[in-house]
């Protein structure tokens, strides 16, 4: 009898979530298939032998040919870039993800209640960077995973939501090896044009492993330090020095964003860049 009852209770418990499940997919049915469509599509290119439009032009057919190695496997991500979202709910940033003019995406969304939402398949590419560059890639898309967190930009990330992230973030840096310096916001790569994730708890994720922090105990730099070239090795974009100040200060300083590096601040880059090195 008892076994009867707990077999019955654990139908009924699972019903709502098959139903929360099926009306989850009735709602985004439309989007989905075109997610399914677009992803089919990909495979096809894949698997055609030889590749579609990846003979040399110069070269004549006959000289070219196509033999499929087996030492193959898929491209990995090597970067995770951080963003807030500057809108007001999770639902609107899918939304936006889900209309084809807006031309943006990610792969996941972190919200305030600490749900994770996956957009877009990790081995894809998503268009959460932009016109970026860190180092010298200056194709972030093609090489990362975009993670957006539920914020307006103007108000604290919830104990969930970052408690939500680690968890990703822990996930992700293990099954793609990812180096602890390449977690990164969206501001570090697009200086002058991205402020996100502003006032982001970068100190706190630096201390579980998801991005470089400066040490307690700091030194003055020696005289013949140059700021823009630690920068530079940092990974900012120095094209736009003060641009790339105010970013570098977005992320590690956040007391102020003025574009000019006081002492404390030199010293709080000259410890990162022996870190870079």
């Amino acid at each position: 009898m008892s076994q009867t009852i707990t077999l019955r209770n654990v139908i009924l418990m699972g019903i709502p979530l098959c139903l929360w499940s099926a009306c989850s997919t009735s709602k985004y049915a439309a989007t989905n298939k075109v997610y399914k469509e677009k992803a089919n599509d990909f495979g096809n290119t894949l698997k055609a032998m030889p590749p579609v439009n990846q003979f040399v032009d110069s070269l004549a057919l006959e000289s070219q040919s196509f033999i499929g190695s087996v030492n193959f496997g898929i491209r990995k991500p090597n970067y995770v870039i951080l963003h807030h979202t500057a809108q007001e709910s999770t639902d609107k940033t899918i939304n936006t993800f889900l209309l084809k003019r807006t031309e943006t995406s990610a792969h996941y969304i972190v919200g305030r209640d600490g749900k994770v939402v996956q957009m877009v398949n990790d081995y894809l590419r998503a268009n959460h960077a932009g016109v970026g560059k860190w180092g010298n890639n200056a194709d972030l898309n093609s090489g990362s995973i975009g993670v957006e967190l539920d914020n307006t930009g103007k108000e604290p990330y919830s104990a969930e939501q970052i408690r939500s992230l680690l968890a990703l973030l822990s996930t992700l840096k293990k099954k793609y090896n990812i180096p602890v310096a390449n977690f990164i916001g969206h501001s570090d790569i697009a200086p002058g044009r991205k402020i996100d994730p502003y006032k982001f708890p970068w100190k706190d994720l630096a201390y579980k492993g998801f991005g470089l922090w400066y040490d307690a105990i700091l030194q003055i730099p020696p005289d013949n330090f140059d700021a823009i070239a630690a920068l530079r090795i940092i990974g900012y974009n120095v094209s736009n020095k003060s641009a790339a100040i105010k970013a570098f200060k977005i992320h590690f300083v956040q007391k102020d964003e003025n574009p000019v590096l006081s002492q404390s601040d030199q010293m709080i880059l000259f410890n990162l860049y022996k870190k870079y090195l």
